[in-house]
This record gives structure tokens, sequence and C-alpha cells, in this order.
């Protein structure tokens, strides 16, 4: 851990310190939501520590609550993190042997980000670790903070916790919207899912929303 800190300078740590507790305060209101949505606490504490996924966790929880199957919302949170493949073999040498498994767990959107925007080997690989860790302590910290805060406060609603699920996926999504087809695709799927939602359970509409992929297979 010291290798890693000595690595980077003192910069890189703040925006990294930053982001982590940015990413920790997002995790107090996925456990405010999932506890005042009648899940257990234990329920968000251990999805974080064992699938650390903020969106997917969101997808999931929203899903469920607003009463589609498990099965559809683990399909959908699947779907959400597919985007960890790519991300996996751009930072595969930041990975390594050894520290592939622990790696891939601890892997975000932020972290990848920060290590692919490091010039030399060593930096990305401090950068990585560095934020990985952080982001997983906050995170973790701040879900178990929310998921107690959640059971007193009840309606979570009532503070607008609600909206911190679709900021989360407009965050990701709106950098991919730069790109034209992209922005006709999603388009498309978006008009799918807001047809389907009158017909079927919760869930299924975003499923269906892939549909909007066919936009780009047809202009290929």
């Amino acid at each position: 851990m010291r290798t890693i800190y000595r690595t980077l300078d003192r910069r890189l740590l703040r925006d990294v310190a930053l982001v982590a507790l940015a990413d920790g305060v997002v995790g107090i209101s996925y456990g405010a939501i999932s506890t005042g949505s009648g899940f257990g606490a234990w329920l968000p504490v251990v999805m974080s520590l064992v699938v650390f996924a903020g969106a997917a966790q969101f997808l999931f929880v929203g899903l469920v609550a607003a009463g589609g199957s498990p099965f559809a919302a683990a399909v959908a949170g699947l779907l959400v993190n597919s985007r960890h493949l790519p991300f996996g073999m751009a930072v595969s040498d930041v990975l390594g042997r050894r520290g592939r498994i622990l790696g891939s767990h601890l892997m975000t959107d932020e972290n990848v980000a920060f290590a692919l925007a490091q010039e030399d080997a060593a930096r990305r690989r401090a950068a990585y670790w560095a934020c990985g860790i952080g982001i997983f302590v906050c995170w973790n910290v701040g879900v178990l903070a929310g998921a107690f805060a959640g059971t007193v406060i009840g309606d979570t609603d009532a503070f607008g916790l609600d909206a911190a699920f679709p900021a989360v996926l407009l965050a990701l999504v709106l950098p991919s919207l730069k790109d034209r087809d992209t922005r006709h695709a999603a388009v498309a799927g978006g008009v799918v899912a807001l047809a389907a939602t009158p017909f079927l359970p919760a869930g299924l509409p975003v499923l269906l929303a892939l549909a909007g992929v066919l936009v780009l297979v047809v202009r290929r």
C-alpha cells in the first residue's frame, strides 16, 4: 500500500479521495433506498461486499421494488455490467496474473478511467488500486450507514434519495451519447421500453430496450 501512495502525486491522490468520498455519498442513498423500499438492512450490505457494482445494485433494487422479478432484475444488472468486459481488456496489464481476481472485483468506471489516464505502467497500477480500494471502502461504509438510516427515515422519496438511481445510470450513459448512432439506438430502446411498460411486468421493458441495438446493426 505504501508503494502505491509513493507512486502517486498529491494532486492525483486528492482526485482519487474526492471520487471515493462521492461514491460513499451515493452508497448512503443506495442503502437508504433499499431499506426504505422494504428490503432488510442485510441485503444492500451483502450485495455491496459481494457484487460491488453500484449501477447494477441500484437497478436490481429498483426493479424488484417496482414489482419486477428478481431474475429480470439480475439479468438487467448483468447487462449493465457487461461494459466491464472491454474494461478488463483495457487494464489487463494493470491487473497482472496474481491480482486478476481481486482487481476484477474492485473494477469500476472510475479506477479504470484513472488508470488509463496515466502515462507509465507503475502509475497506472498505483492509480487503479488506490482508487479501487478507496471506492470499495467508502462505498461499503456509505451503504452500511444508509441501510440503517433508511430504517429510521422510512419514506426515502421524501428526501429525494430516489433520484440517485436514475442519476447514476444517466451519468454512465451520457459519455456514450456523443456518438450519433448510439444516440439513435438509445432513443429507439427508450421508445420500445416506454411502449411496453403498460403491458409487461416491471423489469421486462428494460430488457426489451435492447432492441435499440438493432439500429446500430442496420446502420452498419
